[in-house]
């Protein structure tokens, strides 16, 4: 029997204990791979994605020489989960009017009118 990969999932967010190759995930502990909004919920420019993909780096670094688990995977996706909130509130980010579902897990979007 062999171990599960070790992830983490939220609305927005997926990480792997893994190497992504040719579309394809091989289990690796010593590295993380970020999946960043999978079901194209929101439009993002090159600004917002580096972003994301920088604080990643930070709370991965922030986590280094502790044990990887679930648990720590979770803190990270929440905290990025967290600013991709900021970032739909700030305008940095929009929701994609052509997603497969559109429910608006973030919140309504933010219209002069409604502000």
């Amino acid at each position: 029997m062999t171990n599960a990969l070790l992830k983490s999932t939220t609305r927005h967010i997926r990480i792997f204990a893994a190497i992504e190759e040719n579309s394809n995930l091989f289990e690796d502990e010593d590295h993380l791979t970020l999946d960043l909004d999978p079901d194209n919920e929101f439009i993002w420019e090159a600004d917002s994605i580096k972003k994301i993909q920088n604080r990643f780096r930070e709370l991965v670094d922030s986590q280094a020489g502790k044990e990887l688990s679930d648990y720590t995977l979770r803190k990270i996706g929440s905290a990025l989960e967290s600013d991709i909130r900021q970032m739909l509130q700030a305008g940095e980010i929009s929701y994609n009017p052509d997603s497969r579902v559109l429910n608006y897990s973030m919140g309504l979007p933010r219209t002069p009118e409604l502000l």
